[in-house]
This record gives C-alpha cells, sequence and structure tokens, in this order.
C-alpha cells in the first residue's frame, strides 16, 4: 500500500453528477454553430476525451475547433446545474482524517474541472486534467496514488496499470460486472460507502463493504 495514503477521484460521474451542465453545454454549442447535437445522447457516453464525443458531430477538421468552443462555453453553462454526487464530500474529508491526500484525475479540462470543485466546495490537493487511459495511468504514478475511484471500466482499467486500489461506483452507466471483468477491485454503491471502504482498506485488508470484491 505503501507509506503514504494519495486518493485519486475521477470527476463526472464520481464526484459531479455533470450530466445536465453537459447537456446544456452541447445544446449552446449547437445553437453556436449550427451543427445538430443530441445532448441527451451525449450524457449517456461520458469518459472518453472530449473529441470522441465531437466526432460524432463534427466532420475531422472541425474537431479540435469545436471543442476548443465547447469549452470556453462550458463555464457559464454547465457549473451552476451540476451538483455533488452523494457523498463525495464525505469521501474527499475521509481522506483526510485518515491523513490522505485528495486528489482529482479526470478526462475533464482541468480549469473547467477546477471550477466545478470550487463551486461545491470539493477541496483537493491537485487536479490532473484532460487524462485518459495512458495519461490516467501516468498521473496516478507520478502522484503515487494509492486508491483510485471511478464509475467507468476504462477507470479501472488505469487503475490497474498504474498500481492502485481499483475502486468502482455504480453512480455512473456501468454495471458491476462491467468494473469487475474491467480489474475492479471492489464496487460500491455510491461514495456514501466510501468512508467504511477506507476504514477496511487501511485496516485489515479485509474488503467487507459493497457489492463484492473478484478473485484476481
Amino acid at each position: 500500500m505503501g507509506d503514504s495514503l494519495v486518493v485519486g477521484f475521477d470527476l463526472d460521474l464520481t464526484l459531479v453528477d455533470s450530466r445536465l451542465g453537459i447537456a446544456a453545454t452541447y445544446r449552446a454549442l449547437s445553437a453556436a454553430t449550427g451543427v445538430y447535437i443530441d445532448s441527451d445522447a451525449t450524457v449517456t457516453r461520458l469518459g472518453p476525451p472530449l473529441a470522441v464525443e465531437m466526432a460524432y458531430w463534427f466532420p475531422p477538421d472541425q474537431v479540435e475547433a469545436a471543442g476548443d468552443h465547447y469549452r470556453q462555453l462550458y463555464p457559464s453553462t454547465a457549473i451552476e446545474p451540476s451538483p455533488a454526487m452523494p457523498g463525495a464530500a464525505s469521501a474527499i474529508a475521509a481522506v483526510r482524517e485518515r491523513g490522505g491526500s485528495p486528489i482529482v484525475i479526470t478526462g475533464k479540462y482541468g480549469p473547467n474541472a477546477r471550477l466545478h470543485l470550487s463551486h461545491l466546495g470539493l477541496a483537493v490537493d491537485a487536479v490532473a486534467g484532460q487524462a485518459w487511459a495512458d495519461g490516467k495511468v501516468e498521473a496516478m504514478r507520478e502522484y503515487g496514488v494509492s486508491v483510485y475511484v471511478g464509475d467507468h471500466p476504462a477507470d479501472m482499467m488505469s487503475a490497474v496499470r498504474a498500481g492502485a486500489h481499483a475502486v468502482g461506483v455504480l453512480t455512473g452507466a456501468h454495471s458491476p460486472a462491467e468494473l469487475i471483468e474491467a480489474g475492479a477491485d471492489i464496487v460500491l454503491k455510491s461514495l456514501i460507502d466510501f468512508p467504511a471502504f477506507l476504514d477496511a482498506y487501511l485496516g485489515s485488508g479485509e474488503i467487507s463493504v459493497g457489492l463484492g470484491q473478484p478473485d484476481r
């Protein structure tokens, strides 16, 4: 487990329910560009880099510009409508109360991730933005992450590759089976269960909360 406790959290659908805000941003982008975007569909695919979603709606030579435009719109359209996930504040507090350092490692543009955290009063020690797949692995290794918490199978795969304890939460679109198959050491219903998990992890090492622990 290492000498220090560093817990990394994903952002969208892990700490923040950003679906309403993201959908609003896509509607604003559609209005500004005249390009049809199904905002309801976009929020079913949260996790991968923004360019992946933009490629559904814009030709390849416009994807980068569309992404830049989206990021510019985001502060005025997405922050206010996006609440914290249940248990988010207590999960971060649990890390600090146990002598650890909470950080965020997310695929979202870093400045916009920080706006969410500031708006919701979720104080973390570092934010690594635009991190996905290899980028998340590198960030976890850079910060010495002991435990990584996320809602997406790719989060679990990155945690395993980085040597972190992989904790899945069911606040996204993915099932326990999908998260476990991707390498989750445990799956929690929500961050409400995280403090109890953390006590077990730091104590006996036996994980007795959540939905189960796969054999690995």
